[in-house]
């Protein structure tokens, strides 16, 4: 394949790190962002030993300012990578508005001014795609998880209208949903799990990832749902 650049945000570990390592292996060019710089320094040494340049370039996602600079630094990109998000769990009659605040900020604010950045970046370089990470609890509710739901039923609408806005710029929109995925944050959300080898594992996402990229320029997928074949546990 012809040398591409990706910007994947959320990129230090877990699910950002596999799609990384992955795009690396694929020929892609990277730049990755992520509040923790020296786990980003460890991921991008190793997609550096696929023979690809990695950027890194540090960006607070909760600033507007901070995410327009960081998509003029980066240059024309073809794939951006929106993963980055966090939850905080909890009861909705015990959950801070601060607490609630804080999560849209990142998984909905961020991602809407990364994938407004990356349209704008594209349509002047004709055309690209975008990936957004969102979730299984942005199509179903699970308990605890109000604050951290409602940002991926967000981010899965915001999806569906940049797949429309995008279609006549030569810009694929897609988002994968992936089931409870084997991360320290999924660990955090549901402590009643115990058999983590039976999930999702970040690895699964990235091969979601490089599908995606691997589409047909007449073909398209809107939405992917992963889940377990066959799991004693439900997510």
């Amino acid at each position: 394949m012809d040398t591409k650049k990706a910007l994947i945000t959320g990129a230090s570990r877990g699910i950002g790190s596999a799609i990384a390592l992955k795009l690396a292996e694929k020929g892609y060019n990277l730049v990755l962002t992520a509040r923790d710089l020296p786990m980003l320094e460890t991921v991008s040494e190793n997609c550096v030993s696929h023979g690809v340049s990695v950027e890194i370039l540090a960006a607070d996602l909760t600033s507007e300012s901070e995410i327009i600079s960081l998509f003029e630094k980066s240059g024309p990109i073809e794939l951006l990578v929106n993963n980055a998000g966090f939850g905080i769990f909890g009861p909705i009659d015990e959950f801070s508005l601060e607490d609630w605040q804080a999560i849209q900020k990142v998984n909905v604010e961020g991602a809407f001014l990364c994938l407004r950045e990356a349209l704008k970046n594209m349509k002047a370089h004709s055309g690209g795609r975008i990936i957004n990470i969102s979730s299984v609890v942005g199509v179903k509710g699970y308990p605890n998880q109000a604050a951290y739901g409602a940002s991926k039923h967000a981010l899965l609408g915001l999806t569906k209208t940049a797949i429309e806005e995008g279609r006549d710029h030569n810009i694929r929109v897609h988002a994968i949903c992936p089931g409870g995925v084997a991360t320290e944050m999924v660990k955090s959300a549901r402590p009643d799990l115990t058999d983590f080898s039976a999930m999702i594992q970040p690895e699964d996402v990235a091969d979601a990832v490089a599908y995606l990229c691997s589409l047909p320029p007449n073909i398209t997928v809107d939405v992917i749902h992963l889940r377990r074949a066959a799991s004693p546990q439900s997510w």
